[in-house]
């Protein structure tokens, strides 16, 4: 494996932390940083990732490339990926590791194909890898063995079947659950600080759900830092819902709860600048002044 070469498009959070992964098993790992904040390049930089400049660098030079971005972006980057194939002629493997619903999936993998590239859907389930609890990449398609072969470098990779749209359909299960629970916390507590019961309520939490106030006080401060790139895919996952004929509108509502802490100061942090001494209280105080600035 130490001659394959993997590019990961972009190096945030997620995609820094497999670059890592990869580059510790001797994979060499690649990115194109042109334009790209300070931010992502420094990540790039720690995680030992390549700059090869252009997209059809990447084409021409990756054996595989994960696409690891926010989820609006997915098909407009599967777009430019495919041109620069076909400037280049070259046709790496393409997964795309997004929260996508499975009708987005579909999009970018009729994209890829087009171009004569081999499409592999993935949704990536936990932390980054390094962090605990795992990294699980589940994947469906074709012709999955370019991700199979990464399994046990710092992730796992899971088989789930041969038709695209399998795995990112997991993934948005999956979130609608995790981060459908933290956008009804923040939105529980939110409307009980509104009506003024907010220390009553946190009190017979402390008597009667001790285990949900305790999700909430390490979460609920924390999420404003990834609200902004999370309001699309729980539009992704309202879509994902409505195609199989559940309600989208606990996501749609999630997303809602997204855009307020969005337009929080607390938004500008980023995971290595967050201030984790804020507590649940302190946080909900700013959270009620951005939902206030919404409503006028």
């Amino acid at each position: 494996m130490s001659s394959m070469t993997v590019a990961i498009l972009m190096p945030g959070d997620m995609g820094h932390g497999v670059g890592r992964a990869l580059n510790g098993h001797g994979v060499r790992v690649i990115s194109s940083l042109a334009g790209r904040s300070a931010h992502t390049c420094g990540l790039a930089e720690a995680a030992g990732i390549e700059d090869a400049g252009s997209l059809e660098a990447i084409a021409d030079t990756a054996d595989l490339i994960l696409s690891i971005l926010p989820p609006a972006s997915a098909l407009a980057q599967a777009e430019q990926v495919s041109a620069a194939m076909q400037r280049t002629g070259k046709f790496p493997v393409y997964a795309d590791c997004n929260a996508v619903s499975p009708q987005t999936v579909q999009a970018v993998g009729q994209v890829i194909e087009a171009a004569g590239a081999t499409f592999v859907d993935a949704g990536i389930i936990g932390l980054a890898p390094g962090k605990p609890g795992g990294t699980r990449f589940y994947v469906s398609g074709r012709d999955v063995s370019a991700m199979t072969a990464l399994d046990g470098m710092g992730f796992s990779v899971i088989a789930i079947g041969d038709e695209p749209g399998r795995a990112s359909a997991l993934k948005m299960a999956y979130a609608g659950l995790t981060k459908g629970t933290w956008t009804l916390h923040t939105a529980v507590l939110l409307a009980a600080s509104q009506l003024g019961v907010l220390p009553e309520l946190i009190l017979e939490f402390e008597t009667s759900q001790q285990g949900a106030l305790e999700a909430m006080r390490n979460r609920v401060p924390k999420l404003p830092a990834d609200a902004g790139r999370w309001i699309g895919e729980m539009e992704e996952i309202a879509a994902t819902f409505d195609a199989a004929g559940v309600t989208p509108d606990f996501h749609n509502g999630a997303a809602e709860v997204f855009r307020v802490l969005s337009r929080t100061p607390f938004a500008e942090e980023t995971r290595e600048t967050m201030d984790t001494s804020r507590t649940l209280e302190q946080s909900l105080a700013v959270y009620r002044e951005s939902l206030k600035d919404a409503q006028q």
